[in-house]
């Protein structure tokens, strides 16, 4: 299993000349401790469960164009852009772009998109049917492959069109830089990943992922697909401590609340769910820490990282 660290958390007391400083530390910290992916949300406004929607969230394709400037081996991707939030055609050019000065570590992470209110915030029209968007979305990495392969690109969809289209300089990757595409739709998006994506990323606990699974091998022998040649992942939200009692007084110093959606674990209980999640066929497990608590990463990359590896 590999490793990924996924940047959520932007601090709420982080001024504008600082911001962007933070997020650099975390990305070499990743490097440094043998993380293989640093992943970064596509949103606009922060996210509900995260903090309140005042606080500081940087634009991601900015933000990973300098990223790949100051990490050197650490692969580098959205999860994930919004599909309604940029045209596919300048998607593709940015992706190719941000893989370029990346030196070819680009992972793009693309999903059918949901927050409805960030939609309406920045003037995005927001399409209210899951199915309409899923459909979207594959266009979409239908379209941006092409781009990507060149050397023009003509591209007719419902949604979508390019015509005669030139996309240069291509991304260094080939055929084309990694597509992970998120989400858990067992009747719909997990299609599209059996059709169009190198990688799946998926949410929930090791045993709601098992039917996924499932799911996506059907979908991958319905369209000639070999299941293993799906990079298959799980992002989810850790609070770490050595014991009961640390843990309890870290949920209460950070206001965890009972409906808490990720996961508030002992160093014991977290190797022990990434043994799940290695059971049920997880091969990378990203996660994100809550604020940021660094107790809760040095426990992770010195006790349950080299743990797990050990185990398995």
């Amino acid at each position: 299993m590999e490793f990924g660290y996924h940047h959520a958390y932007f601090d709420q007391d982080a001024e504008a000349e600082t911001v962007y400083a933070r997020v650099v530390e975390r990305a070499l910290w990743a490097e440094k401790h043998g993380f293989s992916l640093f992943t970064v949300m596509d949103h606009l406004i922060q996210i509900g469960g995260l903090g309140p929607q005042h606080w500081p969230v940087m634009e991601p394709w900015t933000l990973l164009g300098a990223l790949a400037a100051e990490t050197s081996r650490i692969r580098l991707g959205t999860l994930a852009t919004s599909v309604g939030y940029r045209n596919p055609a300048l998607l593709a050019k940015m992706a190719a772009g941000v893989d370029i000065i990346s030196g070819g570590r680009l992972v793009l992470g693309i999903g059918a998109g949901w927050f409805e209110e960030e939609y309406r915030q920045y003037g995005y029209p927001y399409e209210p049917k899951a199915s309409v968007r899923i459909e979207q979305l594959e266009e979409a990495v239908e379209m941006i492959k092409l781009l990507w392969r060149g050397p023009r690109a003509t591209y007719t969809g419902r949604y979508f069109q390019v015509e005669d289209a030139i996309l240069e300089p291509k991304p260094i990757q080939k055929p084309h830089p990694t597509i992970m595409i998120a989400g858990s739709g067992k009747k719909y998006t997990l299609g599209v990943v059996a059709r169009q994506a190198d990688m799946s990323n998926v949410f929930g606990s090791p045993e709601s992922i098992r039917p996924k699974y499932e799911a996506l091998r059907r979908h991958c022998d319905e369209n000639g697909r070999d299941f293993n040649e799906v990079t298959r992942s799980n992002l989810t939200e850790l609070l770490l401590a050595k014991s009961d009692s640390e843990l309890a007084e870290k949920k209460a110093r950070y206001g965890i609340p009972d409906d808490y959606w990720g996961h508030t674990l002992t160093v014991a209980e977290a190797i022990d769910l990434l043994g799940r999640y290695a059971q049920v066929g997880v091969q990378v497990f990203i996660f994100s820490l809550h604020q940021h608590d660094p107790e809760g990463m040095a426990l992770f990359t010195e006790e349950v990282m080299p743990a797990f590896r050990s185990a398995v």
